[in-house]
């Protein structure tokens, strides 16, 4: 793509793009571009739908997938090259809802304590306990967890949409955390990788999920946003109020969060006890 590929970087970072995202977007064009093999500006409407159309018959993607490229080549067509919509348009497509996966609060404990290394025994569990975007997760800094009696909240930095926010820090989540720190003493990273210059990656961290829940023999549930999921649905089922659920997730829009309705079970007990006896299990 040469010069318009700088163009539309240039156009996401100035957007504010979070750098993911910017990744994806350029992944994207590439796929577009290897398919044709001309420059994307010589490209016809047709071809274009005729991309999306292989992506969706021929290789199966994901619809979340799908929704990302045309998300892309919308950004870079109107917004980059400045085509009208008599030049480029895609048909308005609807939108695939997908109830989370929910794993019980017994599943997640078993999760929990099949995982013997104490890292990644605290990662699952402030995935779980604070309800972590694995983006924010691998991303947590020592000073993040504000862990005085009159505070107990993680701080979480530049989660979706580049917003800071903060979430609650349960007395079990914090007593795994400091003997998590007192092991390994990490210094600039919470949960660093293997070079501590650097924080744990989100493939890692999605491996030890996995891994994880292989060995606990759980069959149901996704990758490690299926914790984050855990916590919003346990909370709901405990009766903590959908609004509350909404701020510590970070969600933009409160329908986002309502869909966590249509998975809980009964709602009872208190905020500070759906997800305890997790961790006294241990």
């Amino acid at each position: 793509m040469g010069a318009l590929r700088d163009q539309f970087h240039r156009y996401m970072v100035l957007r504010g793009f979070a750098a993911k995202t910017i990744e994806t977007y350029d992944d994207a064009m590439v796929d577009l571009v290897r398919a044709y093999r001309v420059s994307p500006d010589r490209l016809t409407n047709d071809q274009i739908q005729g991309h999306l159309q292989q992506l969706i018959e021929v290789r199966h993607l994901a619809w979340s997938t799908i929704n990302v490229r045309f998300s892309a080549y919308r950004a870079f067509y109107h917004n980059v090259l400045k085509w009208d919509r008599t030049r480029f348009t895609i048909p308005p497509r609807g939108r695939a809802r997908k109830r989370p996966m929910i794993l019980s609060r017994e599943e997640v404990g078993r999760l929990i304590q099949a995982t013997k290394n104490l890292k990644h025994r605290a990662l699952l569990l402030t995935a779980y306990g604070a309800g972590l975007r694995v983006s924010e997760l691998v991303r947590l800094m020592p000073q993040h967890i504000e862990s005085s009696p009159d505070r107990m909240m993680i701080r979480v930095e530049y989660g979706k949409g580049r917003k800071d926010r903060y979430t609650v820090l349960f007395d079990w989540v914090l007593e795994e955390l400091r003997a998590y720190w007192r092991a390994y003493r990490p210094v600039v990273w919470l949960f660093p990788g293997a070079d501590p210059r650097r924080p744990l990656s989100v493939t890692a961290a999605q491996q030890i999920y996995h891994h994880a829940k292989d060995a606990a023999g759980i069959t149901r549930g996704r990758g490690i946003h299926t914790m984050r999921h855990c916590f919003a649905s346990h909370l709901v089922d405990a009766g903590v109020d959908i609004y509350t659920v909404k701020r510590l997730l970070g969600h933009a829009a409160l329908s986002t969060t309502t869909g966590y309705l249509h998975v809980s079970t009964v709602r009872q007990r208190s905020m500070s006890s759906p997800l305890g006896p997790t961790n006294q299990q241990g």
